[in-house]
């Protein structure tokens, strides 16, 4: 499940508050286990959600590099070719 989350930083665009919340519920899932909470657990994992989306803000504006943003489409095309070689039917 955690390898579903993207890095997001240095990246231009800017990751976007969804992309950044999108992560924190992967994480979140994958702490707790769950897909999707119970009624009983719901107000806790919600509420992880929101610290865990804080969280990941505030890193991500806190952060500094000298390196240039990465461009997303170059990036998604290398992990396209990646996994082409890696899963390549014979």
């Amino acid at each position: 499940m955690c390898r579903n989350i993207k890095t997001l930083y240095n990246f231009s665009p800017p990751a976007t508050e969804d992309e950044i919340r999108a992560s924190a519920l992967q994480f979140v899932r994958k702490l707790s286990g769950f897909n999707r909470p119970s009624q009983a657990n719901e107000e806790a994992f919600n509420r992880a959600v929101e610290q865990v989306t804080k969280a990941a803000e505030d890193l991500l504006g806190s952060l500094v590099t000298m390196a240039p943003p990465r461009d997303r489409e170059v990036e998604a095309a290398k992990a396209k070719a990646r996994n082409a070689m890696r899963f390549a039917v014979d």
